[in-house]
């Protein structure tokens, strides 16, 4: 994404380059532009253009050079009167207050002033016609079609484009803060393509982002909605061959905020309401999707440790189906996404369209889509990382999906002693986190027949689930079983095993 930064940095190259300009600006193109707000030097300025052209029997000024420049400075805004210099005005040509009259007079077509005046004009003069033209008052679309002459001329050298660039941000932040309609914002952007003004970064983005910081999160939407509308071309690529867009910077905007869900939906939205988001745009959909599942996974986490601590009571039935609905609202809408970029994009996204799946099969605890989508990566060319394989297996454990486990666990025997470790303890903690400890037993005791070394904390806890268990059922074999082999193994001291038969008014004590 592009960053914000570039828009301030674009206003703050005019004043480097000594412009400054004004309040606001007029869009449409007419025979006297009178601003909205109204100065004490605009009134007087508009009065007398009046006059200068009803009397236009003499189109020259004919008083000495000195004296025109000061009739000029009468005509200008203060802001302009700012960026000329005595250097500027030694420079200042004849040539250059006939082309200001004839642009004003509005007779003739701006390019044929310019082209016939040509020779007459330097560069720092054409700069001077920008600048006068985007002041409040003047006939801004003027400057526009100046800049185009100046653009097929090969005239626009490296500072007239970053003074043009930087007029045309302050009058797109001047329409935003002034509370315009969308649509005009559109329209500037439009005009500024039609004419041939590329910044090197995004306009677009750069709208979106002014409206977000003003917190005009609405108007940032349905600006977003115009251009997808209007099909206006937006040309950001990334290294893989897709292009990004309006839709996907807000959607990115709202996940920086954390509102993953507001992104979902706003993508969702637009192409529901027959418009045509970039598929770029339905990937960041996807990973806040993502996002969305793990804060929700990790706070089911915290309210079942508050449930254990005895701070609220068990969820209900009804509680419970909600957390199922909300969950499964998500994955259908992660589900969806993926459908249209598939549909839409190149079959290179595969790869990526598998990875989010996964992710969000993970954050949402599902073993057999998980794994499902383990194999469709393979099937593509894209082997996941073996920690991932490890982290379905887990799942899978504590769900007991047999199968799965089973083709998950296919091939461990020849990798190295260090990644069958790996394997089997996650195995391990997802038997335990589902309280299958029959199997988490087992699963230890494969690990020690391997010359594993299960973890302590992980051997501690099945050993205290199946403790949990004797109180309930009475079985004590699995137990025994697993305090034996680990005594063999030196994992555990001498211990003291008894068990009181209330029907039987009888304890049984054994020493292992």
């Amino acid at each position: 994404m592009a960053s914000a930064h570039g828009f301030a940095s674009s206003l703050m190259s005019l004043t480097e380059l000594g412009f400054t300009l004004s309040s606001s600006f007029s869009i449409q193109r007419s025979r006297l532009i009178v601003p909205k707000f109204f100065r004490s030097f605009s009134v007087e300025y508009c009065s007398r253009i009046a006059i200068t052209i009803c009397n236009n029997q003499n189109p020259r000024f004919v008083v000495p050079k000195r004296d025109r420049i000061r009739e000029f400075r009468l005509f200008k805004s203060v802001e302009l009167d700012q960026f000329l210099t005595s250097d500027d005005e030694d420079e200042m040509s004849e040539g250059f207050f006939e082309a200001i009259e004839e642009l004003e007079r509005m007779t003739r077509e701006p390019s044929d002033v310019l082209e016939e005046m040509n020779d007459r004009l330097s560069a720092r003069e054409l700069q001077l016609v920008l600048v006068y033209f985007s002041q409040e008052g003047r006939d801004s679309w003027c400057a526009l079609e100046v800049f185009e002459w100046l653009r097929k001329e090969n005239r626009v050298d490296k500072e007239t484009m970053e003074l043009m660039v930087s007029i045309m941000c302050s009058w797109v932040k001047k329409l935003i803060e002034g509370e315009h309609d969308v649509g005009d914002v559109v329209d500037l952007l439009v005009d500024m393509d039609c004419v041939g003004l590329k910044p090197s970064f995004s306009m677009i983005e750069k709208v979106i982002s002014l409206y977000w910081e003003m917190e005009e999160n609405e108007k940032a939407v349905l600006f977003v909605k115009e251009v997808l509308r209007r099909e206006i071309a937006y040309a950001e690529n990334d290294g893989d061959g897709y292009k990004g867009g309006p839709t996907g910077y807000l959607a990115w905007k709202m996940m920086v905020e954390g509102n993953y869900r507001g992104a979902v939906k706003l993508v969702i939205h637009l192409r529901e309401c027959g418009l045509k988001p970039e598929i770029y745009s339905y990937l960041i959909a996807m990973t806040a999707v993502v996002k969305e599942l793990n804060e929700f996974a990790k706070a089911l986490r915290k309210l079942k440790g508050f449930t254990k601590s005895g701070l609220i009571a068990e969820l209900d039935a009804e509680n419970v189906e909600l957390i199922e609905k909300y969950q499964s609202k998500l994955l259908a809408d992660g589900v969806c996404l993926s459908n249209w970029v598939l549909q839409e994009g190149k079959s290179s996204l595969q790869q990526v369209v598998y990875e989010r799946l996964l992710a969000m099969y993970i954050c949402a605890g599902r073993g057999l889509e998980a794994e499902r989508q383990l194999w469709e990566m393979k099937v593509v060319g894209k082997e996941a990382d073996r920690e991932l394989y490890d982290i379905v297996l887990a799942i899978c454990a504590s769900k007991k999906e047999a199968s799965a486990i089973s083709r998950l666990l296919t091939g461990m025997e020849v990798t190295s002693s260090i990644r069958r470790k790996k394997t089997l303890s996650w195995l391990l903690r997802g038997y335990i986190k589902g309280s299958h400890f029959d199997d988490a037993s087992e699963t230890i005791i494969q690990m020690l027949d391997l010359g594993l070394c299960p973890e302590y904390l992980d051997r501690a806890a099945v050993l205290q689930g199946l403790r949990n268990r004797i109180q309930q059922t009475g079985n004590v074999e699995t137990y025994l079983k697993l305090c034996k082999r680990l005594s063999d193994a030196n994992l555990i001291g001498p211990c003291l095993v008894y068990l009181y038969m209330k029907k039987y008014k009888l304890w049984i004590v054994k020493t292992i």
